[in-house]
């Protein structure tokens, strides 16, 4: 079985930086997904900023930031993680390790550049066609980064 790039994908609240939910890729192409549950210093005036889920929910069903960065950590630890959304993806995992004090252990990429033979702006043409075949949401993080390993299954097949 082919070993696949690793890609990551975070879901922010309406505070931009606010982590709700988080999606990965493993060498194998499984795709990891969970909720995140909000941490105490997160919430101070940011009740009204949890996107389309109550506190509710994503205390119940999602898990502590400490247990999501373990995760990351058994997966990930020291590697380059491709992103749709560098900026965005690298403020908000900054805010889930600053929380504990810790840098992170990831480094993000661009997922285009894993293509250097499609011009500028071809891949996210082919990623904004993707999402529409699919039916897919590019806000959800298991769909982001399911569209991204189609997306790389189709390009090295291609070539």
């Amino acid at each position: 079985m082919a070993d696949f790039p690793g890609f990551i994908a975070v879901e922010t609240g309406d505070d931009d930086n606010l982590p709700l939910a988080i999606a990965w890729t493993l060498a194998d192409g499984r795709v990891k997904h969970t909720l995140i549950q909000p941490d105490d210093g997160w919430l101070d005036d940011e009740l009204n900023a949890l996107g389309g889920y109550s506190l509710e929910e994503l205390e119940s069903l999602g898990v502590s930031p400490l247990d999501v960065i373990r995760e990351l950590e058994n997966d990930h630890f020291s590697a380059t993680l491709f992103t749709a959304g560098i900026s965005d993806d690298e403020a908000t995992l900054s805010r889930l390790f600053d929380t504990f004090g810790m840098d992170p252990f990831v480094e993000l990429a661009p997922a285009e550049s894993l293509y250097p033979q499609l011009s500028p702006g071809v891949w996210s043409r082919l990623r904004g066609e993707l999402f529409g075949e699919l039916g897919f949401e590019p806000l959800r993080p298991e769909q982001e980064v399911q569209v991204m390993l189609m997306l790389h299954q189709r390009l090295s097949e291609a070539e």
